[in-house]
């Protein structure tokens, strides 16, 4: 774990090491990638059956073991104990409501020179939701891509998940029945990245590909760019935790673990400006990791990625928040509201000492799907405006024509586009 403080002689060389430290998967993961999808591209289901025999022990022979049914979905929700129903319900009812908030109006204006523009909103027509079957099944993950593209009104609704040994997880399944997913297959994989993108006889391309993976997952999404859109490609977790000393060392420890448990290449950093404090927080961090089920993965990304940041005021925090760019910010402090206005890049910021990041994975509403690896400099998390495009329109008359006209026949004229200038010539004459 790397400590730091700001007074140190080496901190800006230090402190600019972290922020540029890579932690992705470092395999050369791009020409295995490249080959899988023109091989799907190829033969289609045919190469989708080999690989899931390859990589997931698990054979796609019968019609039947390619996808899981509406009614194997419905099954697995009915099965769940009702204080995991409700809150796996509680979480879609306060991620559908946030979501709903982010719709974005039609426009129709007419403005001074009698132009009539706006533009109007519209859904994709399907989308395709990649869920890891691997050590990330999450349900949560599954309502926080699958409630979003239904609130944008998308119509077919498609979600691909490895099923190792042909195992489901059946708290995804009741999850995707809650959300009203429409078609769930059975591959896994940069090939199910390849077949949703592509297409193939037994399953139809989708316009948006949407879901966390692994290496091979976030490769096949960065390829394919351009053939489909994507919600973004997402890297390791990370946290960072701004708290001063008034807070209790066991919550801030747990804050930084919550994150830390991910992957061996998440990150978590505290900045405080309570060097006693901080000493504290590492005491319970080792106390906390030696209870943990998650142990091994958590100790590796503490031990390897892990840092803590002392300043002297937390004034200083803002300006190295803003360089870390990290995806989740919690402002553990009496009055977080100044701290909220100078942080200008990050993927979800988390208010007060009774605000921890995990909330905001399962229950608050606002999306947990967020730029990471310093993306929050120019990325958003998932929204509904995933899911939808714009379409601009323009309509002009005689008379608004005769006021616009002219300065586009000039710009074309300069443009060297006689073609573009006549189009609109004829019209004034």
């Amino acid at each position: 774990m790397l400590r730091l403080a700001t007074s140190d002689a080496d901190f800006a060389a230090r402190f600019d090491a972290l922020v540029d430290a890579r932690r992705e998967s470092d395999s050369d993961v791009s020409g295995q990638v490249a080959a899988i999808l023109a091989d799907v591209k190829a033969r289609g289901d045919a190469a989708l059956a080999e690989y899931s025999q390859r990589f997931d022990s698990y054979t796609l022979a019968e019609e039947a073991d390619w996808n899981i049914s509406a009614e194997a979905c419905r099954a697995a929700y009915d099965a769940l104990d009702t204080d995991l129903r409700d809150a796996l319900e509680l979480a879609a009812e306060r991620i559908r409501a946030y979501h709903r908030d982010q719709l974005p109006a039609n426009r129709d204006f007419t403005d001074a020179a009698g132009v009539r523009q706006g533009a109007i909103w519209r859904p994709v027509d399907a989308a395709g939701l990649y869920v890891p079957g691997g050590r990330a099944a999450y349900p949560s993950s599954l309502l926080m891509n699958a409630i979003p593209a239904k609130v944008a009104g998308v119509e077919r609704l498609v979600v691909v998940t490895p099923t190792p040994h042909g195992k489901t997880n059946p708290l995804v399944l009741a999850a995707a029945h809650i959300a009203g997913v429409d078609e769930i297959w059975r591959v896994g994989g940069a090939q199910a990245i390849a077949a949703l993108a592509y297409g193939t006889d037994r399953i139809r391309p989708v316009d948006v590909i949407t879901g966390p993976g692994n290496a091979w997952v976030a490769e096949a999404k960065r390829q394919l760019y351009g053939v489909v859109g994507i919600d973004m490609v997402a890297g390791p977790s990370e946290i960072l935790v701004i708290a001063d000393g008034d807070n209790r060392a066991d919550w801030i420890a747990a804050d930084l673990l919550s994150q830390a448990e991910h992957d061996p290449t998440s990150q978590s950093i505290l900045i405080t400006d309570d060097s006693g404090f901080a000493d504290k927080v590492a005491v319970q961090v080792e106390a906390q990791l030696a209870e943990l089920a998650t142990t091994e993965t958590a100790t590796a990304s503490w031990q390897d990625n892990g840092a803590i940041i002392v300043v002297e005021t937390l004034a200083e925090a803002a300006p190295l928040a803003n360089r870390l760019a990290a995806e989740h910010v919690e402002l553990a402090v009496a009055e977080p509201e100044p701290l909220l206005g100078a942080i200008r890049h990050a993927g979800s910021v988390f208010l007060g000492r009774m605000t921890p990041e995990a909330i905001g994975d399962y229950v608050a509403g606002p999306n947990h799907v967020l730029p990471t690896g310093r993306r929050a400099r120019f990325a958003s998390g998932l929204s509904v405006l995933d899911f939808m495009k714009r379409t601009s329109f323009i309509a002009l008359d005689e008379a608004s024509l005769g006021r616009v006209g002219p300065a586009a026949v000039a710009l074309a004229h300069a443009e060297g586009l006689p073609a573009h200038a006549k189009s609109v010539e004829l019209r004034l004459k």
